[in-house]
């Protein structure tokens, strides 16, 4: 069993930036790939980023291509998830989420967080 907590959400203003990062405890994060997705209220939760367990290979939504980067450090048992250039709409609550692959569907991960809120005004 993998526990899982994000950290790291708040208030910004369009244009700034916000580092996520998801800390894993009961079992190291290192062999799971980590996804990270989000909910706005009234929306479904969509896929982010992913990443898998050695680090070397990433996939974004095209809504974080360019802004936003996934990446992970095994030693400090974190993925953390670099949010540049913020929009309103990226307002949500982001989860992270543990799996055996890097996975973009959500049902496809047994392990999750509680979820960090992320409020960009504009």
């Amino acid at each position: 069993q993998v526990q899982l907590v994000e950290s790291g959400g708040g208030l910004v203003q369009a244009g700034a930036s916000l580092r996520l990062s998801c800390g894993a405890s009961g079992r190291t994060l290192s062999p799971y790939a980590v996804g990270w997705f989000r909910q706005a209220p009234g929306k479904d939760r969509e896929f982010v980023a992913n990443i898998n367990g050695y680090g070397t290979s990433t996939y974004y939504a095209d809504s974080a291509k360019g802004r936003f980067t996934i990446s992970r450090d095994n030693a400090k048992n974190t993925v953390y998830l670099q949010m540049n250039s913020l929009k309103p709409e990226d307002a949500a609550v982001y989860y992270c989420a543990a799996g055996v692959a890097p996975f973009t569907i959500s049902r496809q991960y047994p392990y999750w967080g509680q979820g960090t809120q992320v409020t960009v005004s504009s």
